[in-house]
Order: structure tokens, then C-alpha cells, then sequence
């Protein structure tokens, strides 16, 4: 219908300006058109009335039987009764929500989405108007929703660009003491190549962090689930774990309450992750000395809970809601001694998440945390399926 003359010279969006600004003015010409039929409806009323009144008037007058005066006087009222609750109708159920749907479309086209019309007249146009509310909401959720990760977005960058500014900074630091002989002490080359290989070290966890949670994110991450029995498959994992705690003179205990064998869909390297992610968020955060890990397997409805409990220092009441959010830490002072890149317990809550399940957190200062990794049953062992 619209057509763009002229030569599209690499300029974006040229002709869709031109055929929404010719919208833009067809669409105004047929609302001011709507607006002035609605004034004469509104304003020829009164005429109407005068003009019935002066017939009125000249059938008293002239006809002289006034049996058929009145006759005329009652069809004309009935039928002015009838026009003006007709009209009255009319202006309630379509023109009013016309105009109530016109206001908020122009909100839309401001950008304000958070806007809702009010109308609760049964008809074509009522479901319209509740049409044009669901789609403002969605759009309104969108918008939110794309803040939302915009400003996600920012965060990110500006965390990547300090956890990897520091360790780049300390590394140069190092490397130009090195090159220019600067070394008083022998041992001192010794301490600044162990420095550098822990700056690279750290470094290089970050990009493996970022990048797995960015698949993570993107939902890219390949997974290859296997319908597994629970109860053999954690008597293995665990024994590897109680073999490497106990070599770091770390106390470890499992216990199982499960006495029946389930079997559950489970990625037997991203759930490693994620629960290796949890134990080493207890080992890095908790006493230096002295520390244990307890770990308790137990049934709740039909799914599969893991317990895994430390005596650590615990988490702080107003820090506990954070602490699975992206690049959160408790202790930002030692995280380059425990490598924490504040990315592992984000990747722990996303890979348990995309077994079907949820992790939860309980602890109090001083006493210690307690994670729980609940998973879903997928059959019981000889049974049918559960969920």
C-alpha cells in the first residue's frame, strides 16, 4: 500500500518510518472521524427533543381531534424512550470502551506497559479490551524481564572485569620484577613464580566457571542423563570423597536412612560438579582445623534428599539469600587463597536445577551449613513409576 520512492541508500529502516508514519496519520483521521460521530450522537439528542416537542406542539394545535393528538404524543415518547436508552446503551458498552482502549493504547506507544483497562461489559469488544490487558502484561513482564538481564548483563561485565583484573595485575607485577633483576633475597624468584602459577591457576578456574555457567545460562550445556540406583551410586561417590577429605585431615561421614533402592535420572560428571562445588564451598569457608563433613541420605515424599552438613562458621542471616547468586562471597578477602571465583554454588543450583531437582540452604552463625540437594525418584526398584 505504501511504497518508498526513493533508493534505499543503506539507511536503516527508511521505509518502515514512512509507512508508520502514514499509518500514524490514517489511523489519527479515523479517530478524529470516531470522535466527531460520537459528538453529533451526543450533541443531536437535545435537537431531536426540541423537534419532537414542536410536532408535539402542532398536533395539539392544528389536528382537532385530540384522541389522535395523544395517540401521536404517546408513540412519539415511547419511541424517544426507546432512542435514548438505545443511545445510552450504545454510549456504555462501545463508545466508553472505545475511548478507555484508546488511552491505553497510547500508553503502549509511550513505552508504558504497566497499564490496564478497565471494562466489564460482556460483549466483542469486552473481550477485546481483556485481549489488549493480557498482551500489556506480557509486554509489561517482557520489558521487566529484559532489565532485568540487561542489568545482569552490566553486573557480569563489571565482576569479570575485576576478578580478572586483579590476579593480570599482580601477575604483570611480578613478571616485571622478575625481568628486571629486582630480587633482593634468592628465595624471593621461588615465592613470585609460585605467585604467578596461583594467578594463572585462578584465572584459568574463572574462564572454565564463566564459560560452563554461560552454557549454563544459554541452556547449551549437553547433559546425558542415566537412570542410575541411588543408593549403589553414592556408596561409590562417596568413597572416593572420604578417601581425599580424610587425606586433608578433614573428618567425613555418610549415612544413609534410604532402605529401599530408588532409581533416579542422574549426569554422573555435572552432578559431580555440582556436589564438588558444594564440598569445596565447605572447605574453603570452614575452620582450619578440626573440620567435618557430614552427609545423610534420606527419603521425603518421592524424592531423594542429600544432606550435606559442615561446622563451619556459618552464614549470616542477611548474607544466606545471597549466597547462590552469581559472583556473591562471603569472605571476599580469602578468595584468591581458596581460588573462589563466587561463580561455584550459582553453577551447583543450575546443574541440580537441570536434573528436575532443588538445593536449599539452612545455618547459623557459628554452628555450621547445611545444603540440601533434593532430587525427583524416577521408579522404585521392582515398582512402577513414581514420578
Amino acid at each position: 500500500m505504501f511504497r518508498c520512492n526513493r533508493p534505499f541508500r543503506n539507511e536503516e529502516n527508511q521505509c518502515d518510518d514512512k509507512f508508520f508514519a502514514a499509518f500514524s496519520k490514517i489511523h489519527q483521521h479515523h479517530h478524529r472521524e470516531f470522535q466527531k460521530y460520537h459528538q453529533y450522537f451526543r450533541y443531536f439528542r437535545p435537537v431531536v427533543v426540541l423537534f419532537n416537542i414542536l410536532i408535539l406542539y402542532l398536533l395539539f394545535s392544528w389536528v382537532g381531534f385530540k384522541g389522535i393528538g395523544i395517540f401521536f404524543a404517546v408513540i412519539i415518547s415511547i419511541k424517544e424512550i426507546a432512542q435514548f436508552i438505545f443511545i445510552l446503551r450504545l454510549e456504555k458498552r462501545i463508545f466508553t470502551p472505545i475511548e478507555k482502549l484508546k488511552l491505553g493504547i497510547d500508553e503502549i506507544a509511550r513505552g508504558n506497559y504497566d497499564v490496564k483497562v478497565e471494562c466489564d461489559v460482556p460483549n466483542d469488544l469486552g473481550l477485546l479490551i481483556f485481549s489488549f490487558n493480557e498482551m500489556a502484561q506480557k509486554l509489561y513482564e517482557s520489558e521487566r524481564i529484559q532489565n532485568e538481564y540487561e542489568e545482569n548483563r552490566k553486573t557480569l561485565i563489571a565482576n569479570i572485569s575485576h576478578d580478572l583484573k586483579t590476579p593480570i595485575t599482580a601477575i604483570q607485577g611480578y613478571i616485571e620484577a622478575l625481568l628486571d633483576e629486582n630480587i633482593k633475597f634468592v628465595g624471593d624468584k621461588d615465592k613470585y613464580l609460585k605467585t604467578i602459577h596461583h594467578n594463572t591457576l585462578y584465572i584459568n578456574k574463572l574462564i572454565d566457571d564463566l564459560f560452563l555457567f554461560s552454557k549454563l545460562d544459554m541452556q547449551k550445556l549437553d547433559f546425558n542423563y542415566e537412570s542410575l540406583e541411588i543408593g549403589a551410586f553414592m556408596d561409590d561417590f562417596m568413597e572416593e570423597y572420604k578417601f581425599d577429605l580424610e587425606e586433608k585431615n578433614i573428618k567425613f561421614e555418610y549415612i544413609t536412612d534410604v532402605v529401599q533402592e530408588y532409581r533416579i535420572s542422574i549426569d554422573g560428571k555435572r552432578f559431580h560438579q555440582a556436589f564438588n562445588n558444594i564440598i569445596n564451598n565447605a572447605v574453603q569457608h570452614g575452620p582450619e582445623k578440626d573440620l567435618s563433613i557430614k552427609i545423610r541420605m534420606y527419603q521425603q515424599n518421592d524424592c531423594i534428599c542429600l544432606g550435606i552438613q559442615d561446622n563451619g562458621h556459618g552464614i549470616a542471616p542477611d548474607k544466606l539469600p545471597y549466597i547462590f547468586d552469581r559472583f556473591y562471597r562471603i569472605d571476599v578477602e580469602r578468595k584468591k587463597d581458596y581460588m573462589c571465583t563466587g561463580l561455584g554454588l550459582a553453577i551447583a543450583k543450575e546443574l541440580i536445577e537441570a536434573h528436575g531437582g532443588k538445593i536449599t540452604v539452612a545455618s547459623s552463625e557459628k554452628e555450621g551449613t547445611c545444603f540440601t540437594i533434593i532430587l525427583p525418584i524416577l521408579q522404585a526398584y521392582g515398582d512402577g513409576i513414581i514420578t
